[in-house]
């Protein structure tokens, strides 16, 4: 068998056995009992935890990320003031919010932002995800799309590109409903690309139906695939004249 198999079979079966074994320790939550080692095995399993996140983001698996996210979090709050801070809890906290604005979880966002302290809404990794969502609510995408430069994580890379596609996404939904057609030139900078070939290939993988000729964009198809769905207006003024004579035997 190839040595290199053989040594990751190998670290990969310690790697269980110390998974079982930290699932007996009843130090952790949720019972947080008192034990001699308490502190010790509760900061092994924090960073045992946030190393899974960190790892979730790098395979792109985000219900693994909102899983081990929600794994981690007593560690955070509950535990918070047994255990010395964390650097790498505020970067995690603010991949949460970025996760929730990708996921156009506005609500929850600020759900979480309330339960966060003070000095966390001070911290730069926070405060990136608190102007990306006002930016996104502003409709300010060009400011969307550039903080990607200004990143305070690596591991923040992969939420900001899907929330530049979400992005995107939007404005071409917005654009083929607004305009029969656009040049090639208004249409790269109204999705802001840098060049027209990032356009085309866009436009290939996300957009098929739309037919790039003549130095133009068309949207016309678009328009003609999507289903035109008639009001049912005598079924509604039946139902209100319903519901209206049922009202007024109520009364």
């Amino acid at each position: 068998m190839d040595p290199q198999l053989v040594e990751v079979s190998q670290q990969f079966e310690r790697f269980k056995a110390a998974f079982v074994s930290l699932t007996k320790f009843r130090s952790l939550p949720p019972l947080f009992e008192n034990t001699p080692n308490a502190n010790n095995e509760l900061l092994l399993a924090r960073e045992i935890y946030e190393h899974a996140v960190v790892l979730s983001v790098k395979i792109e698996d985000q219900d693994a990320f909102e899983r081990d996210f929600f794994q981690l979090k007593p560690y955070y709050t509950d535990a918070g003031n047994r255990l010395p801070p964390s650097p790498q809890e505020y970067p995690i906290l603010g991949l949460n919010l970025l996760r929730l604005l990708v996921q156009n979880r506005i609500a929850e966002f600020h759900t979480e932002l309330e339960l966060l302290s003070a000095t966390a809404l001070e911290d730069r990794c926070i405060k990136h995800a608190v102007e990306l969502e006002q930016s996104f609510m502003e409709g300010a995408y060009n400011r969307v799309l550039s903080a990607r430069q200004t990143a305070p994580h690596e591991t923040y890379v992969y939420f900001m590109d899907l929330l530049a596609k979400t992005v995107r996404d939007e404005i071409a939904g917005c654009s083929e409903k607004a305009y029969d057609y656009l040049s090639i030139n208004d249409t790269r900078q109204m999705l802001l690309f840098s060049s027209d070939q990032e356009l085309l290939e866009y436009i290939k993988d996300e957009h098929p139906e739309w037919e790039v000729k003549n130095g133009s964009v068309y949207f016309q198809k678009a328009k003609e695939c999507a289903p035109c769905k008639e009001i049912p207006s005598l079924q509604l003024i039946n139902q209100t004249l319903s519901y209206a004579r049922e009202l007024e035997r109520i009364v």
